[in-house]
């Protein structure tokens, strides 16, 4: 469904290589604010914006209905597929996602983190319950865990280390980063980053 959706609006190019797809732009100063199809507002600096196009996504064709006397039951997605999903929908690059669920729970839809983070992207209930998302469902907690990737990188936009920041964000929590501008002092978030760019240098090559 995700890789037949039509986006009417357009696409938002940042710096840092990613995109955001919304349905329109507005200038506050040097603010700019994405209008998403569902509602939602992404308001970031103007100067981390280099272009916006019109989205050229197009629905696929789609064949008259039938009545199959029996459907198969739909094979599961499996973790990469659910990345993929996600990135469609976030803008953010599939193998960006797939390396934080790596980290996170080795691609496990059953993990369980002592502190209480769910499954694949490891989704803490309170963070579940912000994003409005079922963190025991594959296919939503790995939407919900791009979603607050994508708003962590959003967040952080304007800086050099930016995605070093987002990774320590979702990892120690957005105050812990701003307490220390910048990746804080704490050994397992420190190590946590460098597993997850080790494993996204892994994947682009």
């Amino acid at each position: 469904m995700l890789a037949s959706a039509v986006w009417a609006g357009e696409v938002a190019t940042l710096s840092n290589g990613f995109e955001i797809r919304a349905e329109r732009h507005e200038m506050a100063g040097e603010r700019v604010r994405l209008y998403a199809a569902d509602g939602g507002i992404t308001e970031l600096p103007s100067r981390s914006v280099l272009t916006f196009e019109q989205d050229t996504a197009v629905p696929k064709p789609t064949a008259a209905p039938v009545t199959p006397l029996a459907a198969p039951p739909a094979a599961a997605a499996s973790p990469v597929d659910l990345t993929r999903e996600a990135a469609l929908q976030q803008g953010i690059p599939a193998r960006f996602i797939e390396s934080v669920m790596a980290t996170e729970s080795a691609y496990h839809a059953d993990a369980l983190s002592p502190k209480g983070a769910i499954g694949l992207m490891q989704l803490m209930p309170s963070t579940a319950r912000t994003l409005g998302v079922d963190p025991h469902d594959p296919r939503q907690n790995v939407a919900g865990g791009a979603r607050y990737l994508r708003d962590l990188l959003v967040k952080y936009a304007g800086h050099d280390d930016q995605v070093l920041r987002a990774l320590a964000a979702y990892n120690a929590g957005p105050g812990a980063v701003d307490k220390y501008h910048g990746i804080p002092p704490y050994p397992e978030t420190t190590a946590y980053v460098r597993r997850v760019l080790k494993h996204y240098a892994k994947l682009q090559h």
